[in-house]
C-alpha cells in the first residue's frame, strides 16, 4: 500500500473543500485533497450550476414559445413553435459541468495540490485509507479538513429509485415528464418545478407546511405564489405525502390534503425535495472521535474546529448554520488561513440567501420579524422602505416588472444603519452582492443614498428603496 504524508488533508472537493485546498496550497502548505467523484462537488457537478443551466434553458424555451403565439412578442414572431430536445439540453448542461470540473482540477494543480480520486475511510483522526478502482493509498496528515457535504433526504416510505427521484436524477432526465409531482415546496423543489413547467411538464407541488418557501415572509413569497398560479402549477399546502406505487405508465402517489382527506395523483416522476442531511455516515467518522449533534452534523466552533485537535469541518457537514455553497467556500478559505497561522473566525454580518424561481428571491440580513424584535430590544423603531420594480426603467426593458417584484430595506431609526434587505423579481439575484456588501460594511441609509447608481440599471431600485426608507423616493409618489 502506498503511504502519503501531508500538512493538510481535505476530504471532499466541493465548493468548500477545493477552496480550502487551493488556499492551503497558495499558503505553501503541502496539501492533498480526496474526492470520490468529480472535483467540484454537489454544487458544480450535480446541484447549483447544472440546475441554473436548466433553469436558464427553460426560460429561453418559454420565451421562444411566446414569439410563436399569434402576433408574436416584442415585435418578434416565429414561423413554428420551438422544439425541445431534452437529451441535447442535458448534453449542453454536461458540457458546462465538464468545463467547471476541469477548471477546478487546473486550479488545484496550479496551487500544487495533489488530487486523489477515491473514497476515504478513516482509521483514526488523522489517517485514512483511500480506495479506487486500481489501488489503495494510506494518507497521514497533520491537519484534516472534513468537507464531505450533504445528500438529499430520503423518505423511508418513498425511497429513491426508478420513478421516485432526487434533485440529482432530476438534472439528468432523458425524457420530459408529462406530469412531475414535487414533494417539498422549498427552494430546490420550486426551482426545479418551475423549470420543468417552463419546459412543458405539468407540475404539482405537495408541501407539508401552510405555504411554499416558509422561511420567507408572506410579502416576499407573494409574487412567486402568483407566478405559480398564473402558470398553472398546482400547489397543495398542509398536505402530506403518504406512499407511492408503480403503475403501467408511471407512479401513483397518495397524500392527505389540508382537510385530512386522502388523495392520489398519477404522474411520470415524483421528485423528493424535503431537505438535505450531512454526509457523516460513510467514511469512518466514528473512528475519528469527532462529535456530532443529534441531527448528525459535526459540531464546530467559530473557527470550524471540531473537538479533535487539528481536525476541522466546513460547509454542509457542520452545525455552523446555512447549508450554502458560498458559506462552505468562505469557511474553507478561513480554515486554511487559520492553519497557516493567521487569526480568523466565522462571524459574518450577513449571508445572502437566494431562490432561483421565477421571480427570484434574495434575502440578506434580518427578516422584518427579526428586525422588529431587534429594534424593540434597542428601544428604537424600525424603518422600512420599499421600491417596486415596475418603477424601474431597466426592469421594464427586461420585462422584469411583470413579476410584481420589489426591493425592501430595513433600518434602525436611531442611527439609520441598514440591518436587512429583501428583494423579489426577475434577475434580482444579481443585486445580492451589493446588498451583502452594504450590511458587511455597516452602511447607513445615507451611505447608499449618497452613492451614484448607474442609469439604467436594476441597482437603481436599491438606491430608490433606501430613499423610500428615508421618506423621499424620487420615482414613486
Amino acid at each position: 500500500m502506498k503511504v502519503k504524508r501531508c500538512k493538510v488533508l481535505v476530504i471532499g472537493a466541493g465548493p468548500g473543500g477545493y477552496v480550502a485546498a487551493i488556499r492551503s496550497g497558495q499558503l505553501g502548505m503541502d496539501t492533498i485533497i480526496v474526492e470520490g467523484e468529480k472535483a467540484g462537488g454537489t454544487c458544480l457537478i450535480r446541484g447549483c450550476i447544472p440546475s441554473k443551466a436548466i433553469i436558464h434553458a427553460a426560460h429561453k424555451f418559454h420565451s421562444l414559445s411566446k414569439h410563436y403565439q399569434k402576433g408574436g412578442h416584442m415585435g418578434i414572431s416565429l414561423p413554428k413553435p420551438a422544439e425541445l430536445n431534452l437529451v441535447d439540453l442535458i448534453s449542453w448542461k454536461e458540457d458546462i459541468v465538464e468545463k467547471l470540473n476541469k477548471g477546478v482540477e487546473g486550479l488545484l494543480k496550479s496551487a500544487k495540490v495533489s488530487l486523489i480520486n477515491g473514497w476515504a475511510n478513516f482509521i483514526d483522526a488523522k489517517t485514512c485509507i483511500v480506495k479506487n478502482s486500481t489501488e489503495e493509498i494510506r494518507i497521514e496528515a497533520e491537519h484534516v479538513i472534513l468537507a464531505n457535504g450533504s445528500i438529499p433526504v430520503e423518505l423511508p416510505f418513498m425511497p429513491f429509485g426508478h420513478n421516485v427521484i432526487s434533485s440529482r436524477e432530476a438534472l439528468n432526465l432523458d425524457t420530459l415528464p408529462k406530469h412531475l409531482v414535487v414533494v417539498g415546496g422549498g427552494y430546490i423543489g420550486l426551482e426545479l418545478g418551475v423549470a420543468y413547467r417552463l419546459l412543458g411538464s405539468k407540475v404539482t407541488i405537495i408541501e407539508a407546511t401552510d405555504s411554499i418557501l416558509p422561511v420567507f415572509d408572506k410579502e416576499l413569497r407573494r409574487p412567486v405564489e402568483l407566478y405559480l398560479k398564473k402558470n398553472k402549477i398546482k400547489v397543495n399546502t398542509n398536505s402530506f405525502a403518504k406512499n407511492v406505487e408503480d403503475i403501467e405508465d408511471g407512479v401513483r402517489i397518495s397524500f392527505t390534503d389540508s382537510k385530512g382527506d386522502l388523495n392520489s395523483i398519477e404522474a411520470d416522476k415524483v421528485l423528493i425535495t424535503v431537505g438535505r442531511k450531512p454526509r457523516t455516515n460513510d467514511f469512518g467518522i466514528e473512528k475519528m472521535g469527532v462529535k456530532l449533534n443529534q441531527q448528525g452534523f459535526v459540531i464546530v466552533d467559530n473557527k470550524c474546529s471540531t473537538n479533535m485537535r487539528n481536525v476541522w469541518a466546513i460547509g454542509d457537514i457542520t452545525d455552523s448554520g446555512e447549508m450554502l455553497a458560498h458559506v462552505a467556500s468562505y469557511q474553507g478559505e478561513m480554515v486554511a488561513e487559520i492553519i497557516s497561522g493567521r487569526i480568523r473566525e466565522y462571524d459574518p454580518v450577513s449571508v445572502p440567501a437566494i431562490v432561483f424561481t421565477e421571480p427570484e428571491i434574495v434575502s440578506v440580513g434580518m427578516s422584518p420579524k427579526e428586525a422588529k424584535e431587534y429594534c424593540v430590544k434597542l428601544e428604537t423603531k424600525l424603518l422600512t422602505g420599499k421600491f417596486p420594480l415596475a418603477a424601474n426603467g431597466r426592469a421594464l426593458t427586461m420585462e422584469a416588472e411583470k413579476s410584481g417584484g420589489f426591493v425592501r430595506v430595513l433600518a434602525r431609526e436611531d442611527n439609520h444603519q441598514i440591518i436587512g434587505i429583501q428583494a423579489v423579481g426577475s434577475s434580482i439575484s444579481e443585486l445580492s452582492g451589493e446588498f451583502s456588501l452594504a450590511l458587511e460594511m455597516g452602511a447607513l441609509l445615507e451611505d447608499i443614498a449618497g452613492t451614484i447608481h448607474a442609469h439604467p440599471t436594476m441597482s437603481e431600485s436599491f438606491h430608490e428603496s433606501v430613499l423610500s426608507t428615508l421618506g423621499h423616493a424620487i420615482h414613486i409618489s
